[in-house]
């Protein structure tokens, strides 16, 4: 490929998917260091998922058209046997089989591109689809106006018309410039792989610090949605450190106590909603996909695990949100 040629999904992508043994309903999971990863919490997360679980690189998307290398530089290190290194920037697509019978998962923790997103998106699609996932989760953080004295907001949402639709799943609202996960949220769509996006805030007066608390609230949603392990609590520790390094730093500057406890009102505030039951997000889970089964031709018992997995993830979801009210 010369330089002035657009690259393409065949020249970028090095799959090895076609040699791995069939997946157990397997979901694949992106998350990107940059534009979308405030704290590192989103990419943060997922490392703690493949900390977990057994994992082989089935898939390697090559950095070169993707970075400008003096903005994303690449790090020289020293190896095991004393040798120098170059490392780049690494976009490769794992498997993380669950050990427990529980479903598999496809991690892509990686770096955002600065050039030729729609054939990075292209290729991250490819592998969903080789992998036959049956959906595909944008796992992100954002810096917002949340105090750290309480449990992060984790929000999702959807680009899917008629997700949002029948399972009151918001659609995203956000007008301005975005990140490679927009795009891809939106190219899941066209290509009709269920697309969801999860985010949760990130103190922003916070900004310069770790916030592994965040990064535990992505985990603990994951976990009730999807039903799989997460490893979650091994980041008790770390949220237990910094909190105690977020109160030292605020705990003799008065106009910033205040500041934060305009933040907790405004939070408790938020969260004093109306939550659907349980029965009702269940029900239109079921309409809607008894309307995909009929438009696909499909049988009703060749989607009734899904059902019945979806179901479990609503119940869940409202256990998740009647905690953080209580």
């Amino acid at each position: 490929m010369s330089l002035d040629e657009f690259p393409t999904v065949d020249d970028v992508l090095e799959s090895h998917a076609d040699e791995v043994a069939p997946l157990r309903r397997p979901v694949m999971l992106v998350a990107l260091e940059g534009w979308f990863d405030a704290a590192s919490a989103a990419t943060g997360a997922l490392e703690r998922v493949l900390d977990a679980r057994d994992c082989v690189t089935v898939a390697s998307i090559d950095p070169d058209p993707f970075y400008d290398f003096t903005q994303q530089r690449p790090e020289a290190y020293i190896d095991e046997d004393g040798e120098r290194q170059i490392r780049w920037p690494h976009n490769d697509v794992v498997v993380a089989r669950g050990d427990d019978g529980t479903r598999d998962l496809v991690i892509l923790s990686g770096v955002e591109p600065h050039t030729y997103w729609q054939t990075y998106v292209g290729s991250v699609i490819r592998c969903a689809r080789e992998l036959h996932c049956g959906a595909l989760v944008t796992i992100g953080a954002n810096f917002d106006t949340v105090p750290h004295t309480r449990s992060p907001i984790v929000t999702g949402s959807t680009t899917n018309s008629a997700l949002a639709g029948k399972l009151r799943l918001s659609r995203p609202q956000y007008q301005g410039p975005t990140g490679v996960a927009g795009v891809l949220q939106q190219r899941l769509d066209r290509d009709r792989i269920a697309p969801v996006s999860l985010r949760v805030g990130v103190p922003h007066y916070l900004s310069s610090s770790e916030h592994p608390k965040s990064s535990a609230a992505l985990l603990r949603h994951l976990e009730s949605v999807l039903g799989v392990p997460t490893n979650h609590a091994a980041l008790y520790e770390e949220i237990q450190h910094w909190a105690e390094m977020h109160d030292a730093a605020i705990e003799d500057d008065e106009e910033t106590l205040e500041y934060v406890r305009t933040l907790e009102r405004e939070y408790d505030r938020r969260n004093d909603t109306v939550i659907p039951s349980a029965d009702d997000l269940g029900d239109a889970f079921e309409r809607f996909l008894r309307e995909q089964d009929d438009h696909a031709g499909l049988g009703v018992e060749s989607v009734r695990p899904i059902r019945d997995e979806i179901r479990r993830r609503v119940e869940a979801l409202i256990d998740d949100l009647a905690d953080r009210r209580s």
